[in-house]
C-alpha cells in the first residue's frame, strides 16, 4: 500500500520539488492549496477547519510549507502578514491533527536558517547556534514555538530550518543566473557574508531521510555542509555561466535597488553560516556537497537534453 503524504502550501517551488520526488518514489501525494488546479489538490484557506481535514486522517506524513514570501519590504502590513501566515496555518494543522483518530506519524513544519544571528566566522549548529531578536529571527522563533507548543501523542515533529534552496526552475538560482548574465554577478556588499545553501534534490532527500529515521525530531538544519562566502558563491556561478563582465554591488546601491523593486537587503547581506550537524551525524549523505558539483551535474543534464534533441531532429 502506498504511503500518503499531505503537503500544505505545496504549489510553490519546494512543494513541487517534493511532489515530483515522492511521486517518483511511489508515494501518494495530496496538496492543500487555496487554488486547486490538479486532481490531487484539495482546497483550503489555511485559516479554518474544513473537508481538507479528512485527508490528514490516516495520512502517513504531513508537511507544512505555508508562509508569505519574505521577498518584500518590511512594512507593518507585510510584517503582520509574514508573521500570521506562518503561525495561523501551523496552529490550524496542529488542531487538525488533534482531531484525527489515526494522525500522521510525522509532522514536518517549514522553518528557516535565518533564525540564527549574522555570523561570518562562527558556524551555527542546532546544538550551539546563537538565536537573535530582530524581526526575521523573532518570526522564526514564534513560528517554531507555535509548532512545538502542542505535543500530540504518537506524532513526531520536525522543524526544517532550511537555507537557500537551489533549483534550475525555482528558488534563488534563476534570479542569480539572470543577474550574472546581465553583468551584475559580482559580490554583494563586502562579499564576506556567508551563504548557506542546499540543492533541491538534497532538500528532498533530507526530508526522506528524516521520515525514515524515527529518532530524528525537533529542529534540524537543512543546509549543505559547505557554506560559502558571498564572494566565492558568486565566483562559482560566474565560472559556470562565463559572463563577459561582472559588477560588484556595494551596500548603498543594494539599498537603493531594494527600495525600487520592493524587497529588503537582508536577503542578500545577512551572513548565514549554518551547518547541518544533526543530518550529518545521523548518516545523511549529500549528493551535492559543493556548488561546483551541483552546477556541474546541472550542466551535464542540460548538455544531455540538448544532445537528445539534436539526435531526434536528425532522425
Amino acid at each position: 500500500m502506498k504511503k500518503k503524504i499531505v503537503i500544505a502550501g505545496g504549489t510553490g517551488f519546494l512543494g513541487e520539488e517534493l511532489e515530483k520526488y515522492f511521486v517518483a518514489k511511489r508515494y501518494q501525494v495530496k496538496i492543500l492549496t487555496r487554488n486547486p488546479i490538479a486532481s490531487n489538490h484539495q482546497e483550503w484557506d489555511g485559516q479554518h477547519l474544513g473537508p481538507w481535514v479528512d485527508h490528514i486522517e490516516g495520512a502517513d506524513i504531513l508537511i507544512n510549507l505555508c508562509g508569505k514570501s519574505v521577498d518584500c519590504r518590511y512594512t507593518p502590513q507585510n510584517k503582520k502578514a509574514i508573521h500570521d501566515s506562518r503561525l495561523i496555518t501551523t496552529r490550524l494543522l496542529n488542531e487538525a491533527i488533534g482531531l484525527c483518530s489515526t494522525p500522521p506519524s510525522i509532522f514536518m513544519n517549514a522553518s528557516s536558517a535565518t533564525i540564527y544571528v549574522h555570523s561570518e566566522d562562527l558556524p551555527m549548529t542546532e546544538r550551539c547556534g546563537i538565536i537573535g531578536h530582530d524581526f526575521s529571527m523573532s518570526v522564526v522563533k514564534a513560528w517554531e514555538a507555535a509548532f512545538f507548543e502542542e505535543e500530540i501523542h504518537g506524532v513526531r515533529k520536525v522543524a526544517l530550518r532550511t537555507s537557500i534552496v537551489l533549483g534550475e526552475s525555482g528558488g534563488a538560482y534563476p534570479k542569480l543566473k539572470q543577474i550574472t548574465r546581465l553583468g551584475l554577478g559580482g559580490h554583494q556588499g563586502n562579499g564576506n557574508q556567508m551563504v548557506s545553501w542546499i540543492s533541491a534534490l538534497d532538500f528532498c532527500r533530507a526530508v526522506e531521510h528524516i521520515i525514515d529515521n524515527s529518532y530524528l525530531e525537533g529542529a534540524i538544519n537543512i543546509t549543505s555542509p559547505n557554506p560559502l562566502s558571498n564572494k566565492t558563491f558568486m565566483q562559482t556561478i560566474r565560472r559556470s555561466l562565463r559572463p563577459l563582465f561582472h559588477l560588484h554591488q556595494p551596500k548603498w546601491l543594494l539599498e537603493v535597488g531594494a527600495a525600487i523593486i520592493g524587497t529588503e537587503t537582508e536577503l542578500l547581506l545577512k551572513s548565514r553560516y549554518v551547518i547541518p550537524e544533526r543530518l550529518t551525524k545521523s548518516g545523511f549523505s549529500f549528493v551535492h556537497t559543493t556548488m561546483e558539483k551541483w552546477l556541474s551535474k546541472k550542466s551535464k543534464l542540460k548538455n544531455s537534453k540538448s544532445f537528445n534533441l539534436k539526435k531526434q531532429s536528425t532522425n
